[in-house]
C-alpha cells in the first residue's frame, strides 16, 4: 500500500512500489482481464477535456471488474454554484472507493483529497504541478523498450525531455521519478520555457537543441500548451519547430537506439515532425497509450 491515502504524486512511492506497478502492468498486458477490483466503484472527475487519461482509466477499471462513473462537468451542479468542495463530498457520500480528478489549477486535487474519507482520490493531472501515472507510463515504455529486467538499470540512461518544460506537470513527475530511478535528465528548450535553478548531478539544462540531444537514449518531447502560456513565450509555432522539433537530423544526434516519446496530444510538425512521430523504429507514442490502461490497472490495484 502507498503510505498516504490518496496518490498525488510519485514521490509516495518506494522504489519497491514502482517495481510492484511495473511487474503487475506487464502481467496486464497480456492478460488484462481480471476481477481484482470486482465490487469497487470509481468516478472520473475531470474538470479539463482528456481523450487518453480519462479513457484508460476507465478502461483499466473495467478490464479489472469495477464499475465506472464519468462526471460530465458541464452538466453537473458546479454549473449551478456548487463548490468544488461540496461536489467532493456529495460524490464521497456515495460511497465509491475511487475518484480520479483532473484539474487546471496546480495543487487543488490534495487539497480536494481532504474532503474524501472513504474514497481514494488518484491526482489524473492538476495544472502544472503534477500527472504521476502518466509518469509511471512513461518510465514503463522505457523499461519495456530496453528490454529492462530491474529498475536499477535506468541509471544507465539518460533521458532528454524538450519543449514547454515550464507549463508541463507532465515534465515534473516525470523529473521527479526519473530522478528516483538513477536516470540523467537533460531538459531543453527557450530560456521562457525552461524552469530556474533546476541545475543538479543529475540533470542539466540546454537552450541549444542539438547540444542538449548528443548521445542521449530517449528524447520526450513535450505538448506546446498555449492554454498555459499566460503571455507570450514563443515567437510563432513554426519558429519554434525550426528551432526546438524533433526531426530526423535531430534524431541522429542522440544514440543509434535511440526512442521518442511524446504524452499527447501531439502538434504535428510542432514538437514532432510528422513522419518521426509515425516511425515504429523509434515511436512510442502508440506503445505508451496502450501501456497507459496497464500501468493505471496496476496502480488502482495497489491503492485499493
Amino acid at each position: 500500500m502507498i503510505k498516504q491515502k490518496h496518490f498525488i504524486d510519485v514521490d509516495q512511492l518506494s522504489l519497491k512500489q514502482i517495481e510492484q506497478i511495473f511487474s503487475k502492468a506487464d502481467k496486464y498486458l497480456k492478460k488484462p482481464l481480471n476481477s481484482s477490483l470486482k465490487g469497487k466503484r470509481l468516478i472520473n472527475l475531470f474538470f479539463e477535456n482528456s481523450t487518453r487519461t480519462r479513457s484508460s482509466f476507465e478502461i483499466a477499471a473495467k478490464n479489472s471488474g469495477a464499475e465506472v462513473v464519468n462526471i460530465d462537468v458541464s452538466t453537473s451542479a458546479l454549473k449551478k454554484g456548487e463548490s468544488e468542495k461540496d461536489t467532493i463530498l456529495t460524490l464521497n457520500a456515495m460511497e465509491p472507493d475511487f475518484i480520479t480528478i483532473r484539474h487546471s489549477f496546480g495543487g487543488i486535487v490534495k487539497k480536494l483529497a481532504e474532503y474524501s474519507d472513504r474514497a481514494v482520490v488518484v491526482n489524473s493531472g492538476d495544472g502544472a504541478h503534477a500527472h504521476p501515472t502518466q509518469a509511471l507510463l512513461d518510465a514503463f515504455t522505457i523499461y519495456k523498450a530496453y528490454k529492462f529486467k530491474k529498475i536499477t538499470e535506468f541509471k544507465k540512461l539518460t533521458v532528454a525531455i524538450c519543449g514547454d518544460v515550464l507549463n508541463s506537470r507532465v515534465a515534473r513527475s516525470n523529473i521527479r521519478l526519473l530522478t528516483m530511478l538513477g536516470a540523467k535528465i537533460h531538459l531543453i528548450g527557450p530560456p521562457t520555457l525552461l524552469p530556474k535553478n533546476m541545475d543538479s548531478a543529475n540533470l542539466k539544462i540546454f537552450y541549444d537543441l542539438k547540444e542538449g540531444v548528443k548521445g542521449v537514449n530517449v528524447i520526450m518531447a513535450l505538448r506546446i500548451q498555449k492554454e498555459r502560456m499566460m503571455s507570450c513565450f514563443i515567437p510563432s509555432i513554426s519558429d519554434y519547430f525550426k528551432v526546438y522539433g524533433i526531426t530526423r537530423d535531430v534524431l541522429d544526434l542522440a544514440k543509434s537506439n535511440c526512442i521518442l516519446l511524446h504524452p499527447g496530444p501531439m502538434n504535428r510538425n510542432v514538437e514532432i515532425e510528422s513522419s518521426l512521430a509515425e516511425d515504429p523504429k523509434v515511436s512510442q507514442v502508440l506503445k505508451q497509450v496502450r501501456h497507459g490502461v496497464a500501468i493505471r490497472q496496476a496502480v488502482l490495484e495497489l491503492l485499493a
